[in-house]
């Protein structure tokens, strides 16, 4: 296996022979200023390899040699803190001062300690109601933005071909301005329902929870005519495990525990642009 190992600061000459040897590897290739390639890794070394990157603040993965981005034909990502940096129903909270309530359970849910998603989103949007929908817009140009590196990877992957999916258990407010914006292609999420202006506290229509998301990637895939084991996933809370566990590869991005746990290669340090650099 290639052991591919990145780092959010450019790459220090000293991490070199330390990996090489944790990694039993052959010869080791720089990627570019931030990244490193070493051959014919040995994957039981992972724990130790796991120890010393997270010492030093480095991402690691191991990735079959010969494996390229073209291999793959979708990649599909969550938004709230995977695509951008913040979660929105927090940020809409804070405009009728239940940031912090609201917050809480976002945070439990996204953890995987509050096992129903529905029941979480319910409850999360219930509070919200008779806000007025302008918030929305405020939240949208004042304080989302998107996450390191989210432009890049974008533009490598469609420069590779692939189709892209934002798929979310947040808002069609958000994920439809973002598939304008940045060319996406497909976009799926949870509507909410305004009347005269106002947020009644409802969202309209099947709630995007992770079985949502994971029929989605499947129904996406099949649309492109590939199989899921051409698709990319990513995330960072449980409402995403089963549609990363449907892909060829899943990417935790600076994900909660149980999620960096499930996926094939965990970012907890650099962009979304390390995507690129797998390959």
């Amino acid at each position: 296996m290639n052991l591919v190992v990145q780092s959010p600061e450019p790459f220090a000459a000293a991490h070199v022979k330390p990996l090489v040897a944790l990694a039993r590897g052959a010869q080791a290739h720089t990627i570019d200023g931030h990244a490193l390639r070493i051959a014919d890794a040995d994957p039981r070394q992972r724990l130790d390899i796991e120890s010393y990157c997270s010492t030093h603040a480095l991402d690691y993965a191991f990735v079959e040699p010969g494996r390229t981005l073209r291999d793959f034909g979708l990649v599909a990502m969550d938004m709230d803190s995977t695509l951008i940096t913040i979660e929105c129903i927090d940020e809409i909270a804070d405009f009728c001062g239940l940031k912090a309530e609201v917050s809480a359970i976002t945070e439990a849910s996204m953890r995987g300690e509050i096992k129903n998603f529905n029941e979480s989103l319910t409850a999360r949007v219930a509070l919200l109601k008779g806000l007025d929908a302008s918030a929305l817009e405020h939240v949208f140009t004042e304080r989302l933005r998107l996450s390191p590196g989210a432009q890049t990877m974008l533009a490598g992957a469609k420069a590779a071909g692939l189709s892209t999916l934002l798929v979310s258990g947040g808002f069609t407010f958000f994920t439809e301005r973002l598939k304008a914006q940045l060319g996406l292609d497909f976009a799926c999420a949870n509507t909410l329902e305004i009347v005269d202006g106002k947020l009644t506290g409802k969202v309209t229509g099947e709630i995007v929870n992770a079985s949502v998301k994971a029929r989605t990637v499947r129904e996406t895939c099949a649309r492109l005519g590939i199989p899921t084991s051409r698709a990319i996933a990513l995330g960072d809370g449980s409402n995403d495990l089963e549609m990363m566990a449907e892909v060829g590869l899943s990417v935790a991005f600076r994900a909660k525990p149980v999620v960096r746990a499930a996926a094939s290669v965990a970012f907890n340090h650099v962009g979304l642009d390390g995507l690129l650099r797998l390959f």
